[in-house]
């Protein structure tokens, strides 16, 4: 896996003058994972003050998980480009390393800070560190505020009849479109408080972050498919609502087409919020101007409602990355295969959909969701390897890797999380590619080796007579890989081993 070290100069070296009494009027604003200045609470909080510190901090706490390479080449120019929106305003935004629980309370009090506001995240380490930060500074005499910059409706507001917690989307979603209309965004403010007289002047430079790939530069696919940063994030929202979103209740699942709006990224990345696309998409329908149908945007709606299902179950069962959402999920039989999951992670497993879905992944830092449910069912179902290795996998090279909806959406496949697949859902990656790849453009575009292939065989190749594979200069097993498992053989076998689950039946 991409893994970029990390440097060892704390922000807390820094030098700035002597403190004096916190000033009401100097504000903190903390970014985390909210990289623009429209629709950002905790811009909008500091519009009264005098004076303003921007900070980032590239965080090593214990507790919190490191980011993976792909996040971190788009955190790099997600940065650069926040960077550059305020210093067209006149204003600076510094960067730190370390540890957040020293480096923002010392860094409030050495600037005389009156004010720091951030806003929230939603898992356990990251709440009880904010929790543990406002307690420092409140008793430090300085004011600490949260907001609300990440999500439609918060983890809390959604609760089930009996007051709990909500397992099941359609219900969750339900409660969500009766609570209220999402909040309309706030635009990004035209100036901003000046430079506290106080900054520091040695903080670090965002290249001091070391947050892109060198040795070797694998990002050459990132930097051809995305624009990260909040332009970006509004350019894709507008090309999305004049085109993709018409048919997208049923086009999203085809991979050959552009068919989404791949705003996940600048989602994860707090470059544009979900309060933004709601209202955007509300206005273009409304002024005629949206590509799609009621029915087409109903649907869009939804996908973002899978993502505040995510978030609500990530704040509710803080261990989903890491543990089965049904505990009778600990005692399934999981393979030891590093031949199989290497296959997997290289796009070598001979089933085109898969390795088309994986080397997507691998050359642009993403992958279509329809391509993410079959290639993680594969992982699973075909391969026995626990999900939780495929969730790193994704992690470590997804652009939008993000701790809610990459461990709800592993475990929702693997039939262990809530309101899950059912365990007999295994996909047939042959049906699967035939039906939403019908022509094999998706595969030929991934997995070039197979594009002389005639339509007829492109899904399963090992099927073509020999003088068609000749003629296409296939030689399986070595120009392409031979399926590594027969899939009704791993079907059975997979069904026998989610059968013998112990505990209430599935």
């Amino acid at each position: 896996m991409r893994y970029l070290g990390t440097m060892t100069r704390l922000a807390s070296s820094s030098t700035v003058p002597s403190p004096v009494a916190p000033s009401p009027d100097r504000v903190l604003i903390w970014f985390r994972s909210d990289l623009r200045l429209t629709d950002n609470p905790a811009v909008v909080a500091a519009r009264g003050a005098k004076e303003a510190l921007f900070v980032f901090i590239d965080e090593t706490n214990d507790g919190l998980r490191p980011r993976g390479g792909a996040s971190r080449w788009w955190l790099h120019h997600s940065l650069e480009s926040l960077g550059r929106s305020l210093a067209e305003r006149g204003q600076k935004l510094l960067f730190f390393k370390g540890d957040s629980r020293q480096i923002i309370p010392a860094l409030a009090k050495r600037c005389s800070a009156g004010r720091v506001v951030w806003n929230r995240r939603y898992g356990q380490p990251e709440r009880d560190m904010d929790a543990g930060i406002k307690a420092t500074l409140k008793a430090d005499g300085i004011t600490a505020e949260s907001f609300n910059g990440a999500l439609l409706f918060e983890p809390m507001e959604i609760r089930s009849k009996a007051g709990g917690p909500m397992r099941v989307f359609t219900p969750f979603w339900r409660a969500c479109r009766a609570l209220r209309e999402p909040d309309q965004p706030v635009a990004a403010p035209e100036r901003l408080p000046p430079a506290a007289a106080t900054t520091p002047t040695d903080s670090l430079s965002l290249s001091d972050l070391a947050l892109l790939p060198t040795r070797p530069d694998w990002a050459g696919g990132l930097r051809a498919s995305w624009q990260p940063g909040e332009t970006g994030a509004a350019g894709r929202l507008a090309d999305f609502l004049g085109g993709p979103l018409r048919d997208y209740g049923e086009n999203r699942n085809r991979p050959d087409y552009v068919s989404t709006s791949r705003l996940s990224p600048h989602l994860a990345f707090g470059e544009i919020s979900p309060r933004q696309i709601w209202h955007a998409t509300e206005a273009a329908r409304m002024a005629g101007q949206a590509a799609g149908s009621a029915d087409d945007i109903e649907k869009f709606f939804s996908e973002l409602g899978w993502r505040e299902f995510s978030h609500h179950l990530l704040f509710h069962f803080p261990t989903l990355p890491k543990t089965n959402y049904q505990p009778k999920f600990d005692s399934f039989p999981w393979e030891e295969n590093p031949e199989g999951l290497a296959a997997w992670q290289r796009g070598r497993t001979g089933y085109p959909i898969v390795d088309a879905g994986m080397r997507e992944l691998w050359e642009t830092g993403f992958m279509h969701n329809r391509v993410r449910m079959i290639v993680a069912s594969f992982l699973i179902k075909h391969l026995m390897i626990d999900w939780r290795l495929g969730e790193n996998w994704f992690w470590d090279t997804l652009c939008d890797a993000d701790p809610a909806n990459n461990a709800a959406s592993w475990q929702w496949v693997a039939g262990s999380g809530a309101d899950a697949a059912p365990y007999f859902r295994i996909f047939n990656p042959v049906t699967q590619g035939e039906k939403f790849d019908p022509d094999g453009d998706y595969v030929r575009k991934f997995v070039p080796e197979l594009a002389r292939l005639p339509d007829k065989f492109i899904h399963k190749p090992w099927e073509a007579p020999h003088p068609i594979r000749q003629a296409a200069g296939i030689v399986l097993g070595q120009t392409y890989p031979a399926p590594v498992v027969q899939h009704e053989h791993a079907r059975q076998r997979a069904l026998a081993a989610f059968q013998s689950l112990s505990g209430e039946p599935l």
